[in-house]
């Protein structure tokens, strides 16, 4: 015998602002389809039917039904209903290198190396390395993974050297 879908209700304030995030432009669309599944489901709608009438998969359906019950029961000041809605934190190790770190090593990977007081024409991955530690950036890396970032970075060490 199939499960029964988790019967979700909405008081006013959950039912105004999932309308509100599902109607509004600048919503993520992941975001407003999220609340879109919530607001029918309160509506009494099956997981099947709701994801024919949003062509999802049933179960994206189930999963965001019983995510938001399981966290309906925290107050809304500390859990907000936008919140509720967005992905939940993702396993494994978060990266070292921030994105504001690539960017910057990036920006050193474009420049030319004299700019940095290096007696060479262009960057390699070990001068690339030690320059990105000595200023700081980031405190351990090695060359070829200092080489590797430029590389997925679409800089041109060719084209920077030449300025």
């Amino acid at each position: 015998m199939p499960k029964r879908a988790t019967q979700i209700i909405l008081n006013e304030k959950e039912q105004e602002g999932l309308t509100q995030i599902s109607r509004r432009h600048r919503s993520e669309q992941q975001v407003a389809r999220r609340s879109r599944i919530v607001l029918a489901a309160a509506q009494g709608q099956s997981n099947a039917g709701i994801a024919r009438d949003l062509e999802i998969n049933v179960d994206t359906v189930r999963m965001f039904r019983d995510r938001w019950v399981g966290l309906q029961g925290i107050d809304l000041e500390t859990l907000s209903i936008a919140e509720r809605l967005h992905d939940a934190p993702r396993p494994g190790v978060q990266p070292r290198i921030t994105a504001e770190q690539r960017c910057q090593i990036a920006a050193l990977g474009c420049s030319a190396p004299a700019k940095a007081g290096r007696p060479i024409s262009q960057w390699t991955g070990r001068e690339i390395a030690e320059e990105v530690m000595a200023q700081g950036i980031i405190e351990q890396i090695s060359p070829r993974h200092a080489a590797r970032l430029l590389k997925k970075g679409g800089s041109n060490r060719t084209a920077s050297a030449i300025g």
